[in-house]
């Protein structure tokens, strides 16, 4: 449905981009205690932290960066995402960023880092790189030897046969397996989703994006994004142009990912953009920066705009995670007594968990208390539980993204899911942080040292928090594992995990004079399509064509078989 303030779904089913400014995970980490076991016998302590919808990497980046700034640890960093698609993006950044500078310079690294990260468009060169490396990732996925050989900072031996076998299906993708450009047109993809987004304000939209800028994010501490950058990426997604405009024409395919649409009855699998269209790429890297002359005004204006405090501070996170690996490489670490995993020289890994396995960790014994951080996002607040909590040490603390650059939610909303994150974090065993610095992106708590038994207290209920199943998006090729209680489709396609839910659905319900800001708040009925944001959008009455909602058959990932809704 279309509100005054547009559809309200420019939130999207996915992200591609964190919403909030990158942190130094060590900063949020408890302190470390001089007592403990790895201090008596002289090793290098662990810090274990568990991710849930970091979505980009920039925290961990962040965190390699300002390595040097701390005591020698090594990072064990659990990253859970809600789709394969995140996790394959994961991987190529985090392969770009540690790529060898004699092959790719500085300037070049984080010029491609950039788009690749925010662009809807990318040039040839970028997507050249793009294809080469899923090529190569696509090959490694399958043969766990060679992948520690090449890759030693990567496990993933925790994800399901099925899982992985869906994250080669989504390199190949990316590396050019279906020709042509109607494969994924970006750019028809991207104004459908505007003009269901914006309704009947569609030809309004550049006053739209100008009141959303000036209005929203200005108010809400952004004003370094510049209105020009701003109209930019609302109209084409093209975040950062460093180069002539004429240069981006290339579909960034890591922006893909699946949807199932009703079409005659049947539920089809259809490839589209269905992510963030209202806030944009700014803000992980582009509100704040450690050189305060990048900040500075004139005449109440800021002297450089978010793009460019974004390519800045990419820049120095390059170097940083380099200058670290080349410290620790020299350094030897003569006094560690515990080896690192097997053909690993990283002192860090990434461990990629099950798409469905937030509730089920605390099942395992090598997980329960482990961490001593837990990062969750604004779009999976409602993983946050009794059972997760289980996870962290006492004394740990737990970080929750807030909503704060969500456009499509008022004030008083902000605060409303301010506070519901506050009852749910104490649900699940943890208290706010006394000492922690007043918030708005952030929410801060503490682990109790007498927290109660997953099994004594329930978290809130949180009805409606997940989107319906028909408004839920699969992956490409693959991406998600079938469910026990459905046929596994050709391709191993299937109906796809939970996604992420929107900060507005884990608020308490709206006041009956206000419109619902979200479409998916109300399931589709049975005879009835779902809302095709990321396609041109069909009557209300009628199933949408398959030529007009999705790219061309062939650009169609293998239907599913028919399911219940």
């Amino acid at each position: 449905m279309t509100t005054p303030a547009g559809s309200g779904a420019g939130f999207g089913s996915v992200s591609w981009w964190g919403l909030s400014p990158a942190l130094d995970l060590q900063a949020e980490s408890p302190p470390m205690d001089p007592g403990s076991q790895a201090h008596a016998q002289h090793k290098t302590p662990d810090l274990d932290v568990l991710l849930l919808g970091s979505v980009d990497g920039r925290h961990l980046l962040q965190t390699l960066a300002k390595a040097t700034l701390w005591p020698l640890k090594r990072f064990n960093f659990y990253v859970l995402e809600n789709n394969l698609e995140a996790v394959a993006r994961h991987m190529l950044i985090f392969s770009l960023a540690l790529e060898d500078p004699e092959k790719m310079g500085l300037q070049e690294r984080s010029e491609t880092f950039l788009e690749l990260w925010g662009n809807a468009l990318l040039r040839p060169a970028v997507a050249t790189f793009v294809r080469a490396q899923a090529s190569r990732l696509a090959h490694l996925v399958p043969e766990p030897d060679r992948l520690v050989e090449q890759l030693p900072w990567l496990s993933l031996g925790q994800l399901k046969f099925r899982e992985r076998d869906a994250l080669e299906a989504v390199f190949r993708f990316w590396s050019g397996g279906e020709k042509g450009p109607e494969t994924f047109p970006m750019s028809r993809l991207w104004d459908s989703r505007v003009r269901h987004y914006l309704g009947s304000r569609y030809d309004a939209r550049r006053g739209v994006s100008d009141w959303d800028l000036s209005m929203k994010l200005h108010d809400r501490g952004a004003k370094v994004i510049h209105i020009q950058e701003f109209r930019r990426w609302r109209d084409t997604g093209v975040a950062f142009e460093l180069r002539d405009s004429s240069a981006y024409y290339v579909p960034n395919r890591t922006l893909a990912s699946g949807r199932l649409l009703s079409h005659r009855g049947e539920r089809v699998a259809a490839r589209g953009y269905w992510g963030d269209i209202a806030t944009g790429p700014f803000v992980a890297f582009g509100l704040e920066a450690d050189d305060q002359s990048l900040l500075r005004t004139r005449n109440g204006q800021p002297v450089k705009t978010a793009g460019e405090i974004t390519q800045h501070n990419v820049i120095e996170l390059l170097q940083g995670v380099a200058a670290w690996r080349r410290q620790r490489a020299t350094q030897g670490n003569p006094e560690e007594a515990h080896p690192l995993e097997p053909g690993s020289q990283e002192p860090f890994t990434i461990h990629f968990l099950p798409l469905d396995s937030a509730q089920t960790l605390h099942h395992k014994t090598c997980y329960q208390g482990r961490f001593q951080l837990l990062y969750v996002s604004c779009g999976m607040v409602h993983l946050l539980s009794p059972e997760l909590g289980a996870c962290v040490a006492p004394g740990g603390n737990l970080v929750v993204e807030l909503a704060r650059y969500l456009v499509d939610l008022r004030p008083e909303q902000l605060q409303a899911f301010s506070d519901r994150v506050g009852e749910i974090a104490q649900a699940s065993g943890f208290a706010p942080q006394a000492g922690a610095s007043p918030s708005e992106t952030f929410a801060r708590f503490y682990k109790l040292e007498s927290a109660p038994a997953p099994c004594e207290v329930q978290a809130p209920s949180l009805e409606g928090m997940s989107p319906p199943q028909a408004d839920q998006a699969p992956p490409l090729e693959g991406m998600s594992p079938p469910q026990t209680d459905q046929a596994p489709p050709l391709e191993a396609m299937s109906p796809p995990q939970a996604d992420q839910a929107s900060p507005l659905e884990v608020m308490s319900p709206l006041q009956a004079d206000q419109a619902p800001p979200l479409e998916r708040m109300s399931p589709p009925q049975a005879d009835q399509s779902p809302p095709v944001e990321g396609m041109s959008t069909p009557q209300a009455d009628q199933a949408p064509p398959l030529e007009e909602m999705s790219p061309p058959q062939e650009a169609l990932a293998t239907p599913t078989s028919k399911t219940s809704v």
